[in-house]
């Protein structure tokens, strides 16, 4: 088992950095699990059948992302104690870790991450009554699970190499456990105003004699329908928007409609494309039904996360980039 944990963090880290699942630059947590002492040194060098090396560990932590991939992370850990077989006493850890966190987001609710950073130490070896304190190098690797925008559960594993000094004693210490942890801070999220409806201009009559057939230009009717994160429902704000252009269409039966899905970056592109096509579906299926419109006459289209009309880095823009757009395009009627 511990030989499976000293390989994790090179599996693991070879993954590489994304973005993260929430936009909440604060987060803090609690984390609680199991730990294992082994490589023992210095003054314990030898002596690992004399103790019992597994016990409990847990502890607090605040972190900061500073961008998108990563984070400062700083707290307390209890890495628990390898009590001595005979007699009373053990070998017991405690600190404060300080690491950077980087991020790779594999699903719009799912993070792997990878740690690495310091662990100023405490050790107090209760078996040859020596305590000691310095610093020690520790790595880490987990996954993060997004409830939503403000909670996530973390399964994780970290490494602490040879903690302690030669006369309490030195020893590699694991951890694995799970985290609780909750995310605050992000900017509010900025409504997306509609696009003004463009009425087409008042036609005089012509006159009754000459009777002259006259060319009547209809304007271009278009609508970009904001939508929330993950989402495909219609709202309705999004309902009242779309009136004008199926009042259009029934006035127009050769009018046609196109409707185009898109969304943000997160997530992967496949599920982007797939995400970008059921909300313009969810579009035209509801002014085909409502207002009786053709299947021949509505064309549809997702486009993922290819065609964004904002940055990508920051939530207005992301809010932007989530959107569909319906439109009928501009044509000429003749009259008598």
């Amino acid at each position: 088992m511990t030989k499976l944990f000293k390989l994790l963090p090179v599996v693991l880290l070879v993954s590489g950095v994304s973005h993260a699942a929430t936009d909440n630059p604060w987060y803090a947590g609690a984390r609680v699990g199991g730990t294992n002492f082994d490589s023992f040194d210095g003054a314990l060098d030898g002596q690992e059948g004399a103790f019992e090396r597994d016990d409990w560990g847990g502890g607090a932590f605040i972190g900061y992302n500073y961008n998108s991939w990563f984070a400062v992370e700083g707290g307390y850990t209890y890495l628990g104690q390898a009590d001595a077989k005979q007699g009373s006493g053990g070998f017991e850890v405690h600190g404060l870790d300080i690491v950077g966190k980087f991020t790779w987001s594999v699903a719009p609710s799912i993070d792997i991450f990878g740690k690495a950073g310091g662990y100023l130490y405490d050790v107090d070896n209760s078996v040859n009554s020596k305590d000691d304190s310095g610093l020690s190098g520790t790595i880490g690797v987990g996954a993060e699970y997004f409830f939503n925008d403000d909670l996530s559960a973390r399964l994780e594993y970290q490494y602490y190499n040879q903690v302690g000094d030669d006369e309490p004693g030195e020893s590699d210490v694991h951890f694995y456990g799970l985290s609780l942890v909750y995310h605050w801070g992000a900017e509010p999220a900025v409504a997306i105003e509609p696009e003004p409806v463009v009425e087409p201009e008042p036609v005089p009559e012509p006159e009754p004699v000459p009777v002259e057939p006259e060319v009547i230009k209809i304007e271009a009717l278009s609508v970009a329908l904001p939508f929330a994160f993950d989402s495909n429902a219609l709202t309705q704000a999004d309902i009242e928007r779309l009136k004008p252009i199926g009042d259009r269409l029934v006035e127009h039966p050769d009018a046609k409609l196109y409707v185009i899905g898109h969304t943000d970056s997160r997530g992967s592109e496949a599920y982007n494309q797939k995400l970008s096509e059921e909300r313009a579906g969810v579009v035209a299926g509801y002014l085909g039904s409502h207002f009786g419109i053709e299947k021949d006459r509505v064309i549809v289209q997702g486009r993922g996360e290819t065609d964004p009309v904002a940055p990508n880095d920051t939530e207005e823009g992301r809010a932007q980039n989530r959107r569909v757009e319906a439109y009928t395009p501009g044509f000429e009627i003749t009259q008598q």
